[in-house]
């Protein structure tokens, strides 16, 4: 584990450690929304000591009571020859992913769109973001561009591209114009209406980490995060004024 944040003027030796350790996590976080849990998956995260192995330290309120209930869940993790218990984690898992049954889409335009309609501008927005850097999802009508798991592991292929600070400048904002808009109310409303620890603790863990993870991009940029009214003011969509030709009459002023 890290341990406590970096401070900005540290040398940067450690900025590939960090880059790396955090891309592993984002990926483990974004394979929790991409799928439901199984015996294999459970092993695996025994093994590396989840979620206490995070390389980031989960300090405020939401990280630490989402990493309790996440060893909770880790715990009560069946056995692979207990198929009822995994069933019901399935049930939850497409409850949350597939049929939105809680009311909790994981994708972001469900939730930043007027009519909380899918694939609407932010898909298109982010979609954009993965083509300049020459990336496409496989099937966007299946799971649109947008998907939680999809921004997760772009993340972490931004972490992993190249050391520019250029490059964590785009990880910043590609954070704060996506991501950092909605996963918070998205974990909210998962912890609140889910039926299993698990997925509740996967939620928390993932808003938490996501601005853990902002936060210390800020000091590593030396760049303070944006204000909630910022970035709404700069994701406002510009609208260009078309010019109506002005005709005149004799005798009249100028009409339309």
């Amino acid at each position: 584990m890290m341990g406590a944040r970096q401070p900005a003027d540290e040398s940067l030796d450690f900025l590939p450690l960090f880059r790396t350790r955090t891309a592993e996590d984002l990926r483990i976080l974004a394979s929790f929304h991409d799928r439901e849990p199984d015996a294999r998956l459970a092993d695996e995260l025994r093994a590396m000591d989840f979620p206490d192995c995070l390389t980031l330290p989960l300090t405020d309120g939401l990280g630490q009571d989402a990493a309790f209930i996440m060893k909770e869940a880790m715990k009560s993790l069946p056995p692979g020859s207990d198929q009822e218990r995994w069933d019901e984690l399935a049930a939850d898992y497409a409850s949350i992913y597939l049929n939105y049954g809680i009311g909790a889409s994981p994708e972001e335009s469900v939730w930043l769109d007027e009519d909380s309609l899918v694939c609407q501008d932010s898909m298109f927005q982010v979609r954009q973001w993965y083509a300049n850097h020459g990336l496409q999802v496989a099937n966007w009508r299946t799971r649109p561009d947008d998907h939680l798991a999809y921004q997760l592991l772009f993340i972490a292929h931004l972490l992993e591209k190249d050391e520019e600070t250029s490059t964590l400048r785009e990880t910043a904002r590609f954070m704060d114009e996506h991501l950092l808009r909605w996963v918070g109310s998205f974990a909210e409303r998962v912890m609140q209406r889910c039926d299993t620890p698990w997925f509740a603790g996967a939620a928390g863990l993932t808003a938490a980490y996501a601005e853990e993870l902002r936060e210390i991009l800020a000091d590593i940029l030396k760049e303070p995060r944006p204000s909630p009214e910022e970035i709404e003011e700069r994701m406002k969509p510009r609208r260009e004024v078309e010019e109506v030709p002005v005709a005149f009459m004799p005798g009249m002023g100028p009409v339309v």
